[in-house]
């Protein structure tokens, strides 16, 4: 069988977020293909795992570089991009994949929580694209990928969650637009429920199978959980030559779970 040539071998890549779950994915989908990736995550432990793990199936020619960063401040963006600059000479593809989210409803919900919402997941694609972009002009192009979600197009999940990601998704379609004269690519996956061990879902699986199998039965017409490989795969192709006319819209990948159109 011929394989698809994604053309990202020799790439530079940052992935945020990239200790597990879909920025794990995301990077070793991009690692694969031969790309040169700059991991990034708070925790020095689960990231040396994760380039340990990423790099058994790395591609020549590439390399990975891993920063301890807290990505959810100015700082520590700054300091992942500064990182894949300084190591590998500049930047072509960007994965903006961070977040978390707290809160109840609107009366339960206090302006910290909505601040640490918009903070942990919003302001870090704004920050790093920001930073990113200038070195995806000097070398003539590139992409950049926002991680959202199902929730950010339609009702479902908690709600300060369902705003930022639509916010995510409106920013990927902004930039889009802007950055397109530069030959920048930018689009928003939205993925729908993911399970891998440690994430939300997972534990919810561990907690209550029962209650699990009938949500799967009720909500994801294919019968079963996402799995992450399969939202880092449609990422390495967002970034790729290969989707070299995809610009300015949110690639939904969700086992047919979400209703929107």
């Amino acid at each position: 069988m011929q394989t698809m040539d994604l053309g990202l071998a020799g790439k530079v890549a940052v992935v945020t977020g990239s200790s597990r779950g879909l920025g794990f994915a995301s990077a070793k989908a991009l690692a694969a293909e031969g790309c040169h990736v700059t991991l990034c995550a708070r925790s020095r432990e689960g990231l040396h795992a994760a380039v340990h793990a990423i790099a058994e199936t790395a591609a020549p020619p590439a390399r990975l570089h891993a920063v301890e960063a807290d990505v959810s401040t100015a700082a520590g963006v700054r300091a992942v991009i500064d990182a894949a600059v300084e190591t590998f000479g500049g930047i072509d593809i960007l994965v903006n994949n961070v977040g978390s989210s707290k809160g109840t409803d609107l009366l339960g919900t206090g302006d910290e929580t909505w601040s640490e919402a918009i903070n942990q997941n919003l302001f870090p694609s704004i920050r790093a694209s920001r930073l990113a972009v200038p070195f995806m002009e000097q070398r003539g192009g590139g992409a950049i990928i926002i991680i959202a979600s199902i929730y950010g197009r339609e009702a479902g999940g908690r709600m300060t969650y369902n705003v930022v990601k639509a916010a995510e998704i409106s920013l990927a379609k902004a930039l889009a637009q802007q950055l397109a004269p530069s030959n920048i690519r930018v689009n928003s996956v939205s993925p729908g429920s993911i399970s891998f061990e440690g994430g939300s879902w997972w534990k919810r699986q561990q907690e209550n199978p029962a209650a699990m199998a009938e949500f799967v039965k009720r909500e994801i017409p294919m019968g079963r959980f996402g799995r992450p490989e399969e939202v880092g795969d449609v990422v390495a192709f967002l970034a790729s030559r290969r989707a070299g006319w995809i610009s300015g819209t949110s690639i939904v990948v969700d086992g047919c779970q979400s209703r929107a159109f």
